[in-house]
């Protein structure tokens, strides 16, 4: 992997990701962009404990472009977009339109492609390692910004996932607190281990997962399932075997075998709902552990939490979506209308022959 940091016209980084050591990046943006202005805060709720991000300048961002407008196609025939260069394999740059910025963190885009009408299941297995590469490269330059405490990277897909720009892309972002998710999972962990006088709730959870009907793929390294109390109708949790707190802590075995699960988990996700269905809507999440201080969550360091990706989609059936109604939405309770052992049973269904 070559890597070459650059800066926009307006001054934010990009960075390009090269499968080729050889290549050479020495575009220059010329557009005429005026430095980003962000009004990202965070706000508190004294009653959930949770942090909310307050961004009203996002109200203007780009909203469906037509394919010939995208931004995050290369720069060609004259036409200027956020990637100055012709060509790339993989780009990383800091978001125009960020969620959080400054003192309140950071976000930014990772293009997976410059081919517009792709998806992340049409990578080779070598472009999608280029892929997780630069996710663990990211993670590890971020986690280095003093006001960054977590690393998240995902994958929205689908314009009924709320996705604005339909390049095959992702993001990162970087929070400056724990957030309400992995704080809850590390209490979990810290009362586990107090109540077994030791156990590590994530080997626990993954032994009897995979002890079970509900898994969906396994590798040397990798294994796949659908959780026993999954909260959407197709939902996949993917391990590496071996435990690590984040994705610098993966070796070369488990990034090597990586491309060929995860390619096969996407492609099995299209092919739920027949041909005639729309590519599946899906949000793919990796989870890591925090780089902050963990003093609140009682006896737990980050070697107790394990790296895991969280893959589901909103479509529970053809034709039909999940929402997020009453219950989910206004007390966190969900209500799933697929049973879990089905949902592993239908994606063993449609493996790769």
């Amino acid at each position: 992997m070559k890597k070459t940091s650059t800066r926009l016209a307006d001054g934010r980084e990009l960075i390009y990701y090269d499968l080729r050591d050889d290549v050479v990046r020495n575009a220059v943006d010329q557009r005429p962009l005026e430095p980003t202005v962000t009004t990202s805060e965070i706000r508190r709720d004294p009653l959930l404990g949770d942090s909310v991000a307050i961004a009203s300048h996002r109200q203007g961002r780009t909203y469906h472009p037509p394919a010939d407008e995208c931004p995050l196609c290369p720069s060609r025939q004259g036409r200027l977009s956020e990637v100055p260069d012709a060509s790339y394999d993989v780009v990383v740059f800091e978001n125009r339109f960020p969620s959080l910025a400054g003192d309140s963190g950071r976000c930014e885009v990772v293009c997976f492609t410059s081919d517009h009408q792709a998806s992340f299941s049409d990578l080779t297995p070598e472009q999608a390692r280029l892929v997780l590469d630069a996710w663990t490269d990211r993670t590890a330059e971020l986690s280095h910004i003093s006001a960054v405490e977590q690393v998240f990277c995902f994958e929205n897909r689908g314009a009924e996932i709320g996705v604005t720009l339909q390049h095959p892309h992702g993001q990162i972002y970087a929070y400056p607190f724990t957030t309400p998710r992995t704080a809850l999972m590390l209490r979990q962990v810290a009362a586990h281990k107090e109540a077994t006088g030791g156990e590590n709730l994530f080997d626990a959870v993954l032994e009897r997962e995979t002890a079970d009907e509900r898994v969906v793929l396994a590798g040397e390294h990798w294994v796949a399932f659908v959780p026993y109390a999954a909260h959407w109708p197709y939902e996949v949790h993917l391990y590496p075997r071996r435990r690590v707190p984040d994705l610098l802590g993966l070796d070369e075995a488990a990034r090597t075998e990586f491309p060929q699960v995860y390619l096969e988990l996407l492609r099995r996700f299209d092919r739920l709902f027949g041909e005639n269905e729309s590519p599946t809507p899906y949000i793919a999440a990796w989870h890591q552990a925090p780089f902050g201080q963990l003093e609140e969550f009682d006896g737990v360091s980050r070697d107790d939490f394990a790296l895991h990706l969280e893959l589901f989609t909103i479509r529970r059936t053809s034709g039909k979506l999940k929402y997020l109604a009453g219950s989910e939405s206004g007390m966190s309770v969900f209500i799933n209308d697929v049973p879990p052992e089905r949902a592993a049973e239908r994606l063993r269904e449609v493996a790769s022959s």
